[in-house]
């Protein structure tokens, strides 16, 4: 069997389901593949946020400086940027089970690496540069496997899931980066705390193993790989022209869409918001506000849960509340992040006053990602072409969080001196004036832009 014989899309069963079973095979199918993408790419989340959680380890232990952590980061989400651009067109045409679990078996042998070579690396005599260099080429690396996760998980709602009920469905998918965030800061943060910044990546590797376990298990390529009809058939959707047409001639049309190079930009906004957060949120705690690295860590934890909230919240607002209504509730969403991210970066605050800032702002910055970055992009192009869509605002987006995290750290780094007594201190606002403009134009540039982003019609 060739490479791509082997991840090509599925060939219809030659056994149709019996008729009377149809429905029950159909909803079993379906849910057992939406939980296994859903739960698999919160571990996918596991294997990128060691890099968070160890920032502060590695740099009281002299392994690193907060401009080479910015660089060591930047590598991850350019490299991440490139692969969604690429697997996003490709995926269309995969097999989602087998790319899937690709990508995160991948994911898990790169992390496994880098916490087996901290652990060497003392006995090996590797200098800060080396293992600098090192760490840049494998953090990369995983940049580009974490990218097969999120394009197979978006078309498998494609293909099983009718457009009705989509943005609900997408709305949880989205909300799995905030579980698997959560989870990598309140378990990796204790591993790190009681073992060393090695058994972090270590940690998350297993993570990983249970994540390619759960895909495999679980998750189904399309319906009619399991004898059943198309969502399109099965829910009494009626046919648009475009779907009769070749992908190649619909992601054509996607790359020519105004309205996706709008959601892109946006989208990238989003992201350097949301990543200023996730990649320099502990770090701020600790530098700024004096916080522990258990309290930093269990605070930017509660962000993160709270943006599994907000993200499921905003299919409900969007296609219940609004009626299919995308801009309303980003605008409610944008000022009330734009709100509590200026309170957590320029007020002073105790524990639990932090928690409060940082969960208003996951649980809004939640609501404006999962409508601008998924169904904005989804609802203005054909149901084939989505990974196309999610792979140019994916392209946007992660190349202006790596460009987030080189900026941010050299802004940090360049804005550091040492007082009277020669102790480190830390100046924050330049970096965090950088962050509020992000934020701001995260949610303003698709409400000026909404005649570019109207839903498609019966084409």
């Amino acid at each position: 069997m060739s490479l791509f014989s082997f991840y090509r899309i599925s060939r219809p069963s030659r056994v149709c389901v019996p008729e009377e079973r149809v429905s029950e095979e159909y909803r079993r199918y379906r849910n057992r593949t939406f939980w296994g993408v859903t739960g698999a790419y919160a571990l996918y989340y596991v294997c990128r946020m060691t890099m968070a959680v160890v920032k502060q380890p590695l740099i009281d232990g002299g392994v690193f400086s907060a401009q080479w952590l910015g660089v060591i980061g930047s590598t991850f989400y350019f490299a991440y940027a490139v692969g969604k651009f690429c697997n996003g067109f490709i995926a269309d045409y995969c097999n989602i089970r087998r790319f899937m679990a690709t990508g995160l078996i991948l994911s898990t042998i790169i992390n496994l690496l880098m916490g087996l070579s901290g652990l060497v690396s003392g006995f090996l005599g590797f200098s800060s540069s080396a293992l600098f260099i090192l760490f840049s080429v494998l953090w990369g690396i995983n940049g580009y496997c974490q990218s097969m996760g999120a394009p197979p998980g978006v078309i498998s709602l494609s293909r099983w899931f009718p457009l009705a009920s989509r943005g609900t469905y997408y709305s949880i998918f989205s909300s799995t980066p905030y579980v698997g965030k959560a989870l990598s800061l309140f378990f990796i943060g204790l591993v790190v705390g009681g073992l060393g910044w090695e058994y972090g990546f270590l940690f998350s590797a297993i993570a990983g193993v249970a994540g390619a376990f759960m895909i495999l298990l679980l998750v189904s390529d399309t319906p009619q790989s399991k004898g059943l009809p198309s969502v399109q058939q099965f829910s009494g959707e009626p046919e648009l022209k475009t779907d009769s047409l070749p992908v190649r001639e619909l992601q054509k049309g996607v790359v020519r869409h105004p309205g996706i190079w709008i959601i892109a930009l946006s989208s990238a906004f989003v992201y350097i918001t949301q990543h200023a957060v996730s990649d320099w949120g502990i770090l701020f705690l600790q530098k700024q506000k004096g916080f522990s690295l258990a309290s930093a860590t269990q605070i930017i934890a509660f962000a993160e849960v709270f943006g599994v909230a907000g993200t499921v919240l905003a299919g409900w607002l969007s296609d219940r509340l609004f009626r299919g209504n995308r801009f309303t509730p980003v605008l409610i969403a944008g000022l009330l992040c734009l709100a509590s991210f200026v309170c957590f970066l320029f007020l002073p605050g105790s524990y639990f006053l932090e928690i409060l800032h940082v969960s208003v702002f996951s649980l809004s910055i939640g609501i404006v990602y999962c409508i601008v970055t998924g169904l904005m992009a989804l609802d203005i192009v054909p149901r084939k072409a989505c990974g196309a869509a999610l792979g140019m605002v994916g392209l946007a987006s992660y190349a202006c969080a790596g460009i987030q995290n080189i900026v941010s750290g050299f802004m940090i780094g360049g804005f550091t001196v040492k007082d009277a007594c020669g102790e480190v201190v830390y100046d924050f606002t330049p970096v965090s004036i950088f962050w509020t403009l992000s934020c701001i134009l995260s949610f303003v540039i698709p409400l000026l832009s909404w005649r570019f982003l109207k839903p498609r019609g019966n084409d």
